[in-house]
């Protein structure tokens, strides 16, 4: 049973033989590299990048639904790009324009 899932993944239209797979499967390194970059103080994110970041995530994770045949690859890697890229702004608005919040939390510890 195994062997035949894995003949049917390698001949999908969009599996390993083909471009539609590693290209998503690539862009996970822009996601792994947003997630180790939650550690980092927010004055240091960029918001042109995150921006870039949450739009190609949202913008791609629809197309990747109506497009034949699915990719859902590409569909996965689209929403952690949205989700890390939104994060990654949430919290980079929230130290430009709303630094007394973080302040407050602080002091109640």
């Amino acid at each position: 049973m195994a062997a035949s899932k894995l003949q049917a993944l390698w001949n999908h239209p969009a599996g390993p033989k083909t471009i539609h797979f590693w290209a998503p499967t690539f862009k996970w390194g822009i996601s792994i590299a947003n997630i180790a970059d939650f550690s980092k103080p927010p004055e240091k994110l960029s918001y042109p990048q995150q921006i870039a970041v949450a739009c190609t995530g949202l913008i791609w994770s629809r197309y990747s639904t109506i497009i034949t045949p699915k990719n859902w690859n590409l569909f996965s890697v689209n929403v952690a790009m949205a989700g890390t890229g939104l994060y990654q702004l949430s919290r980079k608005i929230r130290q430009d324009y709303f630094p007394d919040t973080e302040e407050a939390a602080a002091a109640k510890e």
